[in-house]
């Protein structure tokens, strides 16, 4: 019994050194992009050595594709839970639209993944291939609600691509270059500004999916329509050697 329950403790602290790691790695990779970070400068952040990042990971390449496999799992969890939250019985373009700016509500709120995607972006398709080779889930996920949406509403098709561009486009603005932001509403809080950000992407889709006044959303701040998961992105997703 001692010894199982000692195998016990070392799997948990394996897995918790992993996790520490997956973290850290993916702090510095927003801070400081991913071609400037180090498997030693990770080690002296994370206080871990660098022979036990190693034996985890093997390379910075497969800490990223274990941040990207968290990212997945983030994503997918946090829609499900989203469009759980979205009445069914309304019509497909009012749940589209909701799920929209709802997601983005989440991105502006915690911009790290958005970040991550960002920096992957600037690597080309060393880091990019993985993640969209493993996203099949996802894409068929808002695929379905879009394709949805245009058969019920024919005459005002959406183009999957744009949507996710026009959220891309105004997520990552934010992150990027939040001093812009901040002095497009000069005097305001920076919780204001992102909700003044987000209502120009809620002005906008609200007029692409044909949304009447009445079934708009317009929240006070941006957490009034967050969805609240148990745990950070990735912290509960399984990372293996």
């Amino acid at each position: 019994m001692t010894e199982r329950k000692q195998g016990r403790r070392s799997a948990q602290a394996a897995e918790e050194t992993k996790l520490l790691i997956i973290k850290t790695a993916a702090e510095m990779f927003c801070e400081l992009g991913y071609e400037r970070v180090s498997l030693r400068n990770i080690s002296e952040r994370a206080g871990v050595s660098h022979s036990l990042i190693r034996h985890h990971f093997g390379s910075k390449e497969k800490i990223w594709h274990s941040i990207s496999d968290c990212l997945q799992v983030y994503f997918l969890g946090y829609m499900y839970k989203l469009l759980d939250e979205i009445p069914s019985e309304l019509p497909s373009n009012i749940i589209l639209y909701r799920f929209i700016t709802m997601l983005l509500a989440q991105q502006l709120a915690h911009p790290q993944p958005v970040q991550l995607i960002a920096d992957g972006v600037r690597q080309g398709d060393v880091l990019m291939d993985y993640f969209f080779d493993s996203n099949g889930e996802l894409e068929s996920f808002v695929n379905e609600l879009v394709e949805n949406c245009n058969r019920d509403c024919p005459t005002t098709q959406i183009k999957v691509w744009e949507m996710k561009w026009q959220m891309m486009m105004y997520a990552h603005g934010a992150a990027s270059m939040k001093p812009f932001v901040l002095d497009t509403w000069e005097g305001a809080s920076e919780e204001q500004c992102l909700l003044n950000h987000w209502e120009l992407f809620n002005q906008t889709m609200a007029t692409q999916f044909n949304i009447p006044p009445e079934e708009m959303l317009h929240p006070e701040k941006l957490s009034d329509i967050l969805i609240e998961l148990p745990c950070e992105w990735g912290c509960n997703n399984d990372t293996t050697d």
